[in-house]
């Protein structure tokens, strides 16, 4: 006897579910908002610069409901009014995806301890508030056979050492250790309010904060790959989606690396100045 419960609409869609990404106005974030509106979500994205999140839902605004909610998710008065806003719109959050984050490369000698303290408050302080502070819309989106769902973007670069790049990313690579592990803290607390906490830890992919990566490293980024590429659109919006719809109802406190096994495969080379 067939199973409707595993016809792939309902696998899938999220038709009627409500998300909010931060740091969706490019890169990653785009590309998991994009995935989200063509499964059937109304999504919210949020980023720091005002006119380029605007932009940006405009955009996305072709494959579904989009909109633009600016903020400096590091920044707590900021913080709390992007909540608010999404309080007054929404009774509920199915999806959050904690996105927003920023990196930063210098030599061993002079990496700057400001640096250090601000990749961490933004890529991991800033991702704990924002979860502890929309945790009631979650419970109120949340259901025994639907939980809501918190997905972390961390990195594969917090599962290993990285020198392909020939870039000193200290804090940058600590941060997403520690998302890797906050991600496992709150599945274990939110999971008796019905809501998953996931980690996806991606690769090489297009985006702003890899451009100049890709310009001087390309070749051998993809020679570390075991595909032998770079990461592509698709890929993260399917994992994204993944998690967020029934098919991964079941999946809670897991990292997944979305890396072409780069991270079973990491050459070395010479970490030299940015």
């Amino acid at each position: 006897m067939s199973d409707s419960s595993l016809d792939i609409q309902h696998l899938f869609s999220l038709e009627g579910k409500v998300a909010l990404v931060t740091g969706g106005s490019r890169g990653i974030g785009y590309m998991i908002s994009q995935g989200l509106l063509q499964a059937g979500a109304r999504v919210y994205i949020s980023a720091r610069k005002a006119q380029a999140c605007k932009d940006a839902a405009a955009e996305l605004g072709q494959y579904g409901e989009c909109v633009a909610l600016p903020g400096d998710v590091s920044d707590p008065d900021s913080r709390r009014q992007l909540c608010e806003q999404l309080a007054a719109a929404e009774p509920r959050l199915d999806i959050l995806v904690n996105n927003a984050g920023t990196a930063w490369g210098a030599d061993y000698e002079s990496f700057p301890e400001s640096a250090f303290d601000k990749v961490m408050r933004v890529n991991v302080t800033a991702m704990f508030a924002l979860t502890r502070d929309l945790t009631p819309l979650l419970e109120a989106a949340a259901t025994p056979e639907d939980p809501a769902r918190v997905i972390n973007i961390g990195s594969m670069e917090g599962l290993h050492i990285p020198t392909v790049h020939g870039m000193g990313n200290y804090a940058y690579t600590t941060s997403k250790a520690a998302v890797h592990h906050l991600t496992r803290h709150l599945a274990v607390e939110l999971g008796r309010r019905r809501i998953t906490v996931n980690a996806i830890a991606p690769g090489f992919f297009p985006s702003r904060m890899t451009d100049h990566v890709f310009e001087n490293r390309r070749q051998e980024i993809e020679g570390n790959s075991l595909l032998g590429r770079v990461g592509k659109a698709e890929e993260m919006a399917g994992i994204a989606v993944y998690l967020s719809g029934r098919a991964g109802a079941y999946t809670s406190g897991a990292v997944i690396p979305v890396d072409g096994g780069t991270s079973i495969n990491h050459q070395h080379a010479v970490i030299t100045d940015t």
